[in-house]
């Protein structure tokens, strides 16, 4: 009996050790990304959509000053899906005080990486070709 119960758990063991670890963002599910159109373009790889969401705070990174500036951030998402927002302080104003751990809701357009994406159009076009963003933040809105 013995014998047979050791040969089981190797038998198991084995079965295991074959099966292949999940990607590194293989942390969406079916359902998520068909109720979700980020978790949706990011699982196609699709790039110019426009989406809306909420996130953490993780990391605040240094400003982009080549070109149009941006203030840029990290947000980890519900899903687990981390995310680069990039937002233009050239047209709308910079969110002063934001500090990590810090909740912010956006509203733009995602760009697909292998990283989670970027979301930039956090604001206003001045010349009317382009859907508006915005940034929320303690109640604040910043386009």
């Amino acid at each position: 009996m013995k014998k047979l119960l050791i040969a089981l758990v190797v038998g198991l063991g084995l079965a295991g050790a074959q099966t292949q670890s999940p990607p590194l963002f293989d942390f969406l599910s079916t359902a998520q990304a068909a109720s979700d159109p980020l978790a949706l373009a990011y699982q196609n790889r699709q790039s110019d959509v426009q989406v809306e969401g909420r996130g953490r705070v993780t990391r605040l990174l240094a400003d982009d000053n080549k070109g149009s500036r941006h203030q840029r951030f990290i947000l980890a998402l519900p899903s687990g899906q981390t995310l680069l927002i990039a937002h233009n302080i050239d047209l709308a104003p910079r969110i002063n005080g934001l500090k990590e751990g810090d909740t912010v809701t956006f509203y733009g357009e995602y760009e697909w990486n292998n990283k989670g994406g970027v979301v930039h159009w956090t604001h206003h076009d001045p010349r009317g070709r382009h859907l508006g963003g915005w940034l929320q933040h303690n109640g604040k809105r910043y386009q």
